[in-house]
């Protein structure tokens, strides 16, 4: 289904993927069939983001808080991780003009892991259409931490007045600096929260959450999210002149 009849369609799109875990446990399956089918949707969702010509995406595949979960399961995500990396999929993203970019903090993957990221970074760096921006071990607080402290150090080694930091000079060393805020923010799985996920970069974003599982995310869910979308007006903290308010 392609939303060409909608009067307005998001430039960039972020996802928080939730509900592989309970999915599975739902279909009496393992955690890691959860995962597994869950980046099958993926795949998917790019697609339909190529076919409405949608030109960023953002993935909240992994946070900086997901260490804290079983051992077990980290490994397997990993395992995952790898492989969805090493197979046919990352080729078929490419030949259809896809740029893939990881942000967060790689300290902790494993060399192979990082590796094959900056691969798949260097393979696709120069594809013109969609972006693909999956955050993995990221934290939207370890990213304004971490754009304080450059802007920090360049005041400390005078290559900038302290007056002159502000706002803009915090974005601009952000991770996703060199896309546009997020339009939409579409969460699956039941929850009501944003998670620690791009907290800069929400100020305006319209938020869409949906009981849906993300293993049973498809184009239908996806259709309804934009169509939700399309029905808001954004205002940005102005006035709406019509509405009044």
């Amino acid at each position: 289904m392609k939303s060409d009849v909608l009067p307005c369609i998001p430039q960039h799109i972020a996802i928080i993927m939730d509900g592989n875990n309970r999915w599975a446990r739902a279909n009496d399956l393992a955690a890691r069939a959860g995962h597994r089918r869950g980046a099958e949707v993926v795949r998917n969702i790019v697609d339909a983001c190529i076919v409405r010509n949608i030109p960023f995406l953002t993935l909240f595949a992994f946070s900086s808080e997901n260490w804290l979960r079983p051992a077990e399961e980290v490994q397997g995500l990993m395992a995952l991780f790898l492989s969805v990396l090493k197979r046919k999929e990352i080729k078929q993203f490419h030949d259809k003009n896809v740029r893939i970019k990881f942000v967060g903090s790689r300290h902790s993957f494993s060399e192979k892991l990082q590796r094959n990221m900056a691969a798949v970074e260097a393979l696709t760096l120069n594809n013109s259409g969609l972006t693909v921006v999956v955050a993995a071990d990221y934290g939207g607080r370890w990213d304004i931490a971490e754009a304080a402290k450059t802007v920090v150090m360049k005041a400390l080694n005078k290559e900038l007045p302290v007056s002159d930091i502000d706002a803009d000079m915090i974005a601009e060393h952000l991770c996703l600096s060199a896309l546009p805020d997020p339009d939409l923010c579409i969460r699956t799985g039941g929850e009501r929260r944003i998670s620690n996920f791009l907290l800069w970069q929400f100020a305006y974003t319209e938020l869409y959450f949906t009981d849906c599982y993300w293993p049973d995310f498809n184009d239908a869910e996806f259709e309804l999210a934009l169509r939700d979308y399309a029905q808001r007006q954004r205002r940005f903290g102005g006035h709406n002149q019509e509405a009044g308010a």
